[in-house]
């Protein structure tokens, strides 16, 4: 991502649907999910709503909101608006996660925005979503830059075998427990599992913390998605 690229917030709220919910009738389901989708989409300049229930048992739902953050109020205005489209709802809809962050340019990559960088704005999406938060070591942080650099290139060599697969990188220093929030967008969900196996060999491996709790999603519209939860 190049300095001139605009920074965003990107969000993800994993959600489930309560006991409660499951009481209503279809019809009842229905008016709920359609205000629901109607305020989330006015909290945000882009909603997507993806499956993930069976993926996991945790979460029927993952709600991706993306805004442009280059104004200071920008954050707390989604979030304002964010809770404001749930909150009515908090009887039937219990969120069990988020992850966010902002982006920002890489520092052990000069390239402009590249084919496998994400773009939170697309209409286009990718028939499968991945994301989890990730900690590195604080020995990472001290190492020499010329050393996470060389190891940050071998990370980036082997993801450009899997050129099919996009990547999303958000900063959360300072802002959630996590410090980064890794995102990837695939059509080959074994190929996905390739790359990650042969990433777990790289030498930067030794300096991860935490890359759970890992989250699938399997994109469809947002109207479509709500509708196999009715």
């Amino acid at each position: 991502m190049s300095e001139s690229t605009p920074r965003t917030l990107t969000h993800y709220a994993l959600a489930r649907f309560t006991s409660e919910y499951w009481t209503l009738t279809p019809a009842e389901r229905e008016r709920i999910q359609s205000r629901l989708l109607r305020e989330l989409r006015a909290a945000a300049r882009k909603l997507d709503i993806y499956q993930v229930f069976p993926t996991e048992h945790r979460a029927d739902i993952c709600i991706w909101s993306a805004i442009d953050a280059t104004e200071l109020g920008a954050p707390a205005a989604f979030f304002e608006a964010f809770a404001r489209a749930l909150n009515p709802h908090r009887r039937h809809i219990e969120v069990v996660d988020t992850l966010w962050g902002l982006t920002r340019p890489s520092q052990y990559s000069r390239a402009q925005r590249s084919a496998q960088e994400i773009d939170p704005f697309a209409e286009q999406r990718q028939p499968y979503l991945v994301i989890y938060p990730f900690v590195k070591t604080a020995e990472w942080y001290v190492l020499p830059r010329e050393e996470r650099q060389r190891m940050m290139n071998e990370h980036i060599r082997i993801g450009k075998q899997y050129p099919e697969i996009t990547q999303l990188l958000l900063y959360s220093f300072g802002l959630q427990d996590q410090e980064f929030v890794v995102v990837y967008e695939m059509e080959n969900l074994q190929q996905f599992s390739d790359l990650v196996a042969e990433l777990r060999s790289s030498e930067g491996r030794l300096y991860t913390v935490r890359d759970t709790p890992l989250h699938t999603c399997i994109y469809r519209p947002p109207e479509e998605t709500l509708a196999l939860f009715r």
